[in-house]
């Protein structure tokens, strides 16, 4: 059973910059793709960025799109996301997720492991 652990959440001004961490135990991630997703107050939650086992594949939403990077130490057991340029509409409570296997996913149906949130707030 894998357990994951978010860090580096906070109050940031618009324009500011974050580096969330998802440290896992239990559990190697280097076989898993890992995710970031997010949920503001009264929405669903929604993929942000999503990172192969190998790191050669990514996928980011729209929104994130040349403003966020997803990476991965395996060697540590660590995925990070390096958030830039936010904006007030990135606030939300961010989760790392871990898949169960081999092959890249990306939805949420596919991340049966996931921490237990970290709250990113940007204010304008």
């Amino acid at each position: 059973q894998v357990q994951l652990v978010e860090s580096g959440g906070g109050l940031v001004q618009a324009g500011g910059s974050l580096r969330l961490s998802c440290a896992a135990s239990g559990g190697t991630i280097s076989s898993r793709s890992m995710g970031w997703f997010r949920q503001a107050p009264g929405k669903e939650r929604a993929l942000v960025t999503a990172i192969s086992w190998s790191g050669g594949r990514t996928d980011h939403a729209d929104s994130v799109k040349g403003r966020f990077t997803i990476s991965r130490d395996n060697a540590k057991n660590t995925m990070y996301l390096e958030m830039n340029s936010l904006k007030p509409e990135d606030t939300a409570v961010y989760y790392c997720a871990a898949s169960n296997i081999r092959d890249y996913v990306a939805s949420s149906s596919g991340f049966p492991y996931w921490g237990q949130g970290t709250q990113v707030t940007v204010s304008s």
